[in-house]
Order: structure tokens, then C-alpha cells, then sequence
């Protein structure tokens, strides 16, 4: 239960205008963190036509990442083409109204939840709307999870000096490239590296994301079931946005109890939702907002998180409720007392270590798939 005086705090914080440049300025607060995670990381690319999509992996700890080194070095004289390192991913995509947030400023989200779930977590600088709108930064997703899934992540480690090795040392983050490997990569050689293929295993690529980062991870499975191009076995939907109304005509009694005083206002779902559109069609497309998808059959396994003071919570759960109808695997947690955006703070916060509890469950339980 939320007490009056922090009732009082939150309602102060909550205005419903949404000035686009003002919420960036404040969201790039973040990128001054004095505390930084140590945790091992590669910056990649991912190729969505001719743009690149910027990525970063975060490798749960040294030895994995150390692990991953070896498979470089050339201890077979006779072997030739890449190296395969299989691992499982939870491929992550930020919140932030698809409008601000960025892969440096979830730098210690996705840190902890490297560290927490013990699997590599790929974060993904997907093109932000207005400049970007629906379905530009759903594509750049989708180019990411298709390259992980598909094998496509080619790295050669080079042969480091020692200066090179103090470097990447102080920083612990590399530089890869991500694209299908051609048969000229396959058969490059040298004397002291070996190519990789950093490849997410069948069954072994999860989606994950946070408010609109949720309707990313929505849309995307909706797409990968569609197009067929890659399986993606879970999906993590953390208070998602689902839906395409925020006004008072909504169905959903979450967004009436909660649309005010709760940091996230109903009035600025609908900005956001104004500045992600294309055109006003674009409300009607189930990637746009997967809870309007006629057909919800044959998805991945799910599962749910949502917040008890948040106007998204009733969407979230219904689309919970309306995948399990259509014989689904679907788990569902409401987080008590928690208010949208909870996700974002320290892992020491009883909300998130709750979170994380549900997801490593999640992970886990195999058997069902």
C-alpha cells in the first residue's frame, strides 16, 4: 500500500505533458551513473537493409567471455572456417514511450540482468520516433533477432599487443560486426586467430523488454510467427504497452484507476503513441498494438510482468489472459504496491529482485517447451 505522503510526492511528479527534447534531456541523465556495473561487453552491429544497428552484448562474467576468446585461438592446424559458440540470448529492447532511452542508458539494467539470469544479454539502440516513426525501430529488432538466431554474428579477435590488451582491459568493450558470414569469411585465416560464430542455439532465443520495449517483444514475436524467418522460443513482457488508447474511452479500468498521480499518465501514453505513429492507420496494426492480433496462436512461451499502480496493467494482462485462450503457455505476475518504470531502478530494489525471481524461474522451466 502507498502511503499519503508518498501519494502527495507522486502525484507532483506526475504532469501529463510531454515535452519530447525536455523527457531526452532528463532520460540521457542516466549516462552520468557514477557507479557503473563491471560486466564484460562487445559492441556490435546489426544489419537492417543498409543501416547498421547499433548492439551491445553483455556477457554474464569473465569466464564466458574468456570462453568465447579461446574458441579464437587456433590450437587445430587442420581445422578451417569459423568456430561455432553456441549460447542462449535474451535479446533486450529499452522502454522510453519509443521515444527517448537508449542502450547507454539501460547500460546498468542490462548489466544486472546479464549477471542475474547467468545468460548474454544483447541490448538493442533500435531508431527512436518522431524522426524514426512505426515500424522503423520494430524492424531494427527484428533485423537484430533474425541475425542472432540465423548464426549471422561473425567476429575475428585480433591479435592484441600490449597496448591493445591495456585498452580493452580498461574499457571491457569491443568492437564486432554482425552480418551473414560469406564464403571468402568462412575460409579466412591466420596464423594466430580463428573466425567465430557467435550462433543462439534452437530454443535458445528469448525477447524481452520493458514498457515500450514490452510492445517490441510483442510485435516482434508476432512478426518471427508470421514471417516464419526464425523461432523465438520466450518472451519476457515486462508492463508492456499493448494497446492503441489511453483516453477514456478505454476498455481497460487500469488506465481510469491509474491514468493520474503514478509518474506514467494516461495523457502521455497517448503523446507517445501521437509521436510513434506514422499516420493514424497505424493504430489498427497489430504490430503496432499486439493486443488488436486476431490470431494469437502458436507463440512463444510467456510471460507477463506488470505493475499494480500503472495505467498498463489491465492491457497486459488481458493480452496475458488472451494468449493462454488461444493454448498458449503463459505465466503471469502482478508486482504489488509497484508503479511503472520499476524495472529500471537498482537490482537491490525489492520490486526488480522480485522480478528477476519470476524470470529465472521462467528460464529455467524447460519442460514445457
Amino acid at each position: 500500500m502507498i502511503s499519503k505522503p508518498m501519494r502527495a510526492i507522486l502525484h507532483a511528479l506526475s504532469y501529463s505533458d510531454m515535452e519530447l527534447e525536455s523527457s531526452r534531456r532528463l532520460a540521457d541523465l542516466k549516462k552520468l551513473d557514477p557507479v557503473r556495473i563491471f560486466c564484460r561487453k562487445l559492441d556490435a552491429e546489426a544489419y537492417n537493409g543498409d543501416y547498421k544497428v547499433p548492439l551491445r552484448l553483455y556477457f554474464p562474467s569473465e569466464e564466458v567471455m574468456e570462453n568465447m576468446e579461446k574458441a579464437c585461438d587456433r590450437k587445430d592446424e587442420a581445422a578451417t572456417g569459423p568456430a561455432s559458440f553456441p549460447m542462449s540470448a535474451l535479446l533486450f529492447f529499452h522502454g522510453g514511450g519509443w521515444v527517448t532511452e537508449s542502450v547507454e542508458n539501460y547500460d546498468r539494467v542490462c548489466a544486472r540482468m546479464a549477471q542475474a539470469t547467468g545468460q548474454l544479454v544483447v541490448s538493442v539502440e533500435y531508431r527512436l520516433a518522431p524522426e524514426h516513426p512505426f515500424p522503423t525501430g520494430l524492424r531494427d529488432c527484428y533485423a537484430a533477432a533474425r541475425a542472432l538466431s540465423k548464426g549471422e554474428l561473425y567476429w575475428e579477435r585480433p591479435v592484441d599487443t600490449e597496448e591493445q590488451q591495456t585498452e580493452s582491459n580498461a574499457s571491457r568493450t569491443r568492437r564486432i560486426s554482425l552480418h551473414p558470414v560469406s564464403n571468402e569469411a568462412s575460409q579466412k585465416d591466420s596464423q594466430n586467430t580463428r573466425p567465430i560464430l557467435l550462433r543462439v542455439p534452437a530454443g535458445g532465443l528469448s525477447v524481452i523488454g520493458d514498457s515500450a520495449g514490452g510492445n517490441l517483444a510483442a510485435a516482434l514475436s508476432l512478426m518471427a510467427r508470421d514471417t516464419g524467418e526464425f523461432p523465438i522460443a520466450r518472451q519476457i513482457l515486462i508492463y508492456p504497452a499493448l494497446n492503441n488508447c489511453y483516453t477514456e474511452e478505454s476498455e481497460f479500468t487500469s488506465v481510469q484507476e491509474n491514468g493520474e498521480g503514478y509518474l506514467l499518465t494516461a495523457k502521455k501514453m497517448e503523446r507517445y503513441l501521437e509521436l510513434y505513429e506514422s499516420a493514424p492507420e497505424d493504430r489498427q496494426n497489430p504490430y503496432f498494438a499486439p493486443i488488436l492480433a486476431n490470431d494469437l496462436q502458436n507463440m512463444p512461451r510467456t510471460l507477463i510482468l506488470t505493475a499494480e499502480y500503472d495505467p498498463l496493467r489491465d492491457e497486459g494482462e488481458a493480452y496475458g489472459e488472451r494468449l493462454r485462450a488461444a493454448g498458449n503457455d503463459v505465466e503471469m505476475h502482478r508486482i504489488a504496491d509497484a508503479l511503472h518504470g520499476f524495472f529500471a531502478l537498482g537490482i537491490k530494489f525489492w520490486h526488480v529482485q522480485e522480478s528477476f525471481d519470476y524470470i529465472n524461474s521462467f528460464l529455467k522451466d524447460r519442460e514445457k517447451e
